[in-house]
């Protein structure tokens, strides 16, 4: 949520919210989306990756190891990801959501909408808090 925080207050991210991972190679998936501001509620085209449960952006999409983002989302974090265009009333558009606020993004296309969509739902689930791998059980071995 810190991390969240920082975007909401335009802090630049914390290089621990992201120093894990090697965001500048094969990102689970990266493109162009809109972001709207938190503050000044204008929309900006940043350049998205989403690697090992973080959401990153940047200004630029030649993303290096010496790229420094413009903002991280710990997806693991978020509670929701789904359409958005009734809210907003703009095509392609989709939210993202944690107990606390929502962030809001527009695609190009209804299916680069649907794409990231699929991607970040599929990493809040797999990234999520709320079930420990010690918490899984085995079905099948208590069956026996």
């Amino acid at each position: 949520m810190e991390s969240l925080l920082r975007t909401i207050t335009r802090q630049d991210p914390s290089p621990e919210d992201y120093s894990d991972i090697e965001f500048w190679s094969n990102p689970e998936r990266s493109g162009w989306l809109t972001k709207q501001g938190e503050y000044i509620r204008t929309w900006r085209r940043r350049w998205f990756i989403l690697k090992q449960g973080k959401l990153l952006w940047f200004k630029d999409s030649v993303v290096t190891r010496a790229s420094v983002p413009r903002g991280v989302i710990a997806v693991g974090k978020c509670l929701t990801v789904k359409g958005a265009e009734d809210i907003l009333n703009k095509p392609f558009a989709f939210e993202l959501s944690t107990n606390q606020d929502t962030m809001y993004f527009i695609a190009d296309s209804d299916k680069e909408k649907e794409e990231w969509i699929n991607s970040i739902g599929r990493s809040i689930v797999q990234h999520s808090r709320s079930v420990t791998d010690s918490e899984v059980v085995d079905y099948d071995s208590t069956r026996r």
